[in-house]
């Protein structure tokens, strides 16, 4: 164990997604330290890969930043006991349009652990077929989708066209576990 522990949390803000508070902790040589804390539901994003290996991407405004932003798509873990991989069924389907014949899990990460406890769950969606979409907000209403070959991902991450984290990790993760599976046909990591 590291000898950091958390003593307690006050919580000094509440919205309708997350919450903030502020942590009291001690260091190892018992020395009290206080850091700010946003407390966020988690997030699933799937990596939809279309048949020839192109690659669904949606366009959408991104209020925290104020632009529009090129994404795989994503949401949170907004519904209690759900596992991730329904919810990136779901959001699969809601965004694009689109139900994977199969999810493969890629990788779990936290997206800025400095100050946020968001953790989040990248899939590869493959064998697509098309379903209804359920936007769900207003900016989803209003994005668009964009679709790409693999082949175009590095020049997109390099000239800033994708600054998105889970997008970027979710692209390179899946060109790479595509680019190692024998005809294309991605397996699951252990």
């Amino acid at each position: 164990m590291s000898g950091f522990r958390k003593l307690d949390e006050r919580e000094v803000w509440r919205g309708s997604l997350v919450w903030a508070g502020v942590g009291r902790h001690a260091a190892p040589d018992g020395a009290e330290f206080e850091r700010d804390v946003v407390h966020h539901p988690g997030a699933v994003s799937v990596v939809p890969v279309l048949d020839g290996g192109g690659v669904l991407l949606v366009r959408q405004y991104r209020s925290a930043v104020d632009r529009l932003l090129l994404e795989i798509p994503a949401g949170k873990r907004d519904v209690h006991g759900e596992a991730p991989e329904v919810t990136a069924g779901r959001e699969l389907e809601e965004e694009v349009g689109m139900r994977a014949g199969r999810l493969v899990k890629l990788a779990e990460f936290y997206n800025s652990p400095g100050f946020c406890d968001e953790h989040s769950h990248v899939y590869m969606g493959l064998d697509l077929e098309p379903c209804e979409t359920s936007f769900q907000g207003v900016e989803e209403t209003h994005m668009t989708l964009e679709r790409f070959a693999m082949d175009e991902v590095p020049g997109l991450i390099a000239t800033g066209a994708i600054v998105d984290a889970k997008t970027i990790i979710g692209l390179c993760l899946a060109r790479e576990a595509l680019a190692a599976a024998p005809g294309g046909r991605a397996r699951e990591r252990p």
